[in-house]
């Protein structure tokens, strides 16, 4: 038996903040079982909202030195964390803030340096995870099915309502994934028009009613029915969905509304049947605690799926556990990053280590 205490970071491109994930990983009779420790979400201040927003606008002496304070932030975030908590990680993995991805273009870039976060944490980083397998032709994401496999492999696919909504499954013995569609990028992006910092279950949207030609125009690009191995970035999701957002005279409670059906449309589009009988769906991400938003995939889906929302902690901070197990692989040298999911030459082990 192995046992493994890591920390995962995760930021992702709804801008809430950075999540904070104490786990124990265990090897154990060729398995691997997970606890969460500890876990907290460090909201951001306007001054890092704002900085992330716009760095990818500004010069590049400008985007090196927030990777290096982004950086210096994630490892006092951790030395305080670790502090309070009076813990004894063996190594920190961080996924970073994306700033970029554009894999065609071989440009993916996650801010937060890991030699920052090692210096200031005084704790060893595993971090980078994407780079190896952009350099290997791969997409670099999604990056959670390998966890997902590993970790909850009781459950027939693994759905992810975060920023942008990602799936995977195990399909003719391959683990597939995708992304599927934008997700709380376009429903908190509309909650802050009120004035709100999300859309608390899902209340606003639920008042609203469906624009049949806007949901047209959020279902019409191209991707939603190319082939994968496919992800999406925010760059796309600014200039296809919100875009599309920002140019309809509806009303916000109507443009939430609709972009839910979108999202639920989507994922009743994406999600093969790989057996007869019911499919067992876990549901994460922030987007699971949207009550309408759940209501409506369910309805969507139809009873040939059992959507199942597992506990609060397990919900908000699946990723975070996912990275520091994606750690814990490179840590061993193994692989964490596969090829049916990116598209990369073969599978590989991804992620610079920095020791402190």
């Amino acid at each position: 038996m192995e046992t493994y205490h890591a920390i995962g970071l995760m930021s992702g491109t709804s801008l809430d903040g950075v999540d904070i994930a104490y786990c124990r990983l265990t090897y154990a009779k060729e398995n691997w079982i997970y606890d969460i420790l500890n876990y907290t979400t460090a909201t951001y201040s306007n001054h890092w909202i704002d900085s992330l927003k716009e760095v990818e606008t500004g010069s590049a002496r400008a985007l090196v030195a927030l990777d290096h304070a982004y950086g210096e932030y994630l490892g006092k975030l951790v030395k305080e964390f670790v502090g309070h908590h009076q813990l004894k990680p063996d190594f920190v993995a961080s996924h970073g803030h994306t700033i970029f991805h554009q894999p065609e273009q071989h440009t993916s870039l996650q801010l937060g340096h890991g030699a920052y976060i090692a210096a200031h944490a005084g704790l060893p980083v595993v971090c980078d995870f994407r780079t190896l397998d952009i350099a290997l032709g791969g997409q670099g994401a999604p990056l959670v099915p390998i966890g997902d496999q590993l970790l909850f492999s009781n459950y027939d696919f693994c759905l992810n309502l975060g920023g942008i909504a990602n799936v995977s499954f195990q399909q003719n013995e391959q683990c597939l994934a995708f992304d599927v569609s934008a997700c709380n990028m376009l429903l908190n992006t509309l909650a802050n028009t009120l004035d709100m910092p999300y859309d608390k279950d899902g209340a606003v949207a639920r008042s609203g009613s469906i624009q049949q030609d806007l949901l047209h125009q959020l279902n019409s690009p191209a991707y939603f029915t190319s082939p994968f191995p496919k992800s999406l970035g925010k760059e796309w999701v600014l200039e296809h969905s919100l875009q599309t957002l920002t140019a309809s005279s509806a009303s916000v409670p109507d443009k939430l509304h609709t972009c839910c059906h979108h999202i639920a449309i989507q994922l009743k589009k994406a999600l093969p049947r790989l057996h007869n009988g019911q499919h067992r769906l876990l549901l994460t991400g922030g987007g699971a605690f949207n009550l309408y938003l759940v209501e409506l995939i369910k309805e969507y889906l139809g009873e040939s799926f059992i959507v199942e929302v597992p506990a609060p902690e397990v919900v908000s901070f699946k990723e975070a556990l996912i990275f520091a197990f994606l750690g814990v692989l490179r840590w061993r040298g193994e692989h964490n990053c596969l090829s049916s999911v990116t598209g990369a030459r073969h599978n590989n082990a991804g992620g610079a280590i920095y020791m402190c």
